[in-house]
């Protein structure tokens, strides 16, 4: 990320920024992705949501962090944070922006109550940097399609995590 990049809470930024933004980096036809159920009418948590400003003070990426919980088979519900959207404009990728927005969002999460942190993507990128993996995955569902290898999760103490169960919005 450029030196002269600046990341702000999320919630400075006009949301109609927001949405132009999101167009952009994922196309319209984003919403009827499997991650915009699991989000459906819910706020994002502003204290894990952040922009990036570049030089010319150009919203150029932004990270969303929602409340989401895993439904086990006993109807227990198990709070998660889920991670995403990470977007970063086209001709901004490769400038580190997204590494920048990711590793601000899980910093905010607070030590002292780490929930789980749950996301879409790809395995290999979120493994390397932040410890995400599929291995504690492969019992959930979710209420769209969606890649099983690309469900993953990471957590300070895997072992809280259901072996099975249903995510969705937390309510």
């Amino acid at each position: 990320m450029s030196d002269a990049a600046t990341l702000i809470p999320l919630d400075n930024v006009d949301p109609a920024l927001v949405e132009a933004l999101l167009d952009r980096a994922f196309e319209p036809a984003r919403h009827t992705r499997t991650a915009y159920q699991l989000r459906e009418g819910l706020d994002c948590l502003p204290a894990l949501s952040f922009a990036a400003i570049d030089a010319g003070e150009q919203l150029v990426g932004t990270i969303q962090c929602w409340p989401v919980a895993l439904t086990d088979p006993a109807k227990r519900r198990h709070p998660l944070i889920m991670v995403g959207p990470v977007a970063v404009l086209p001709e901004a990728q490769g400038g580190g922006y997204g590494q920048a927005l990711m590793t601000a969002a899980l910093a905010a999460i607070s030590p002292d109550a780490p929930l789980p942190q749950v996301m879409i993507g790809d395995p290999d990128y979120y493994g390397r940097f932040w410890q995400f993996s599929a291995e504690h995955t492969g019992g959930w569902t979710l209420p769209g399609p969606w890649e099983a290898h690309r469900l993953l999760a990471r957590a300070s103490n895997p072992a809280v995590l259901p072996r099975e169960g249903m995510l969705g919005p937390w309510r």
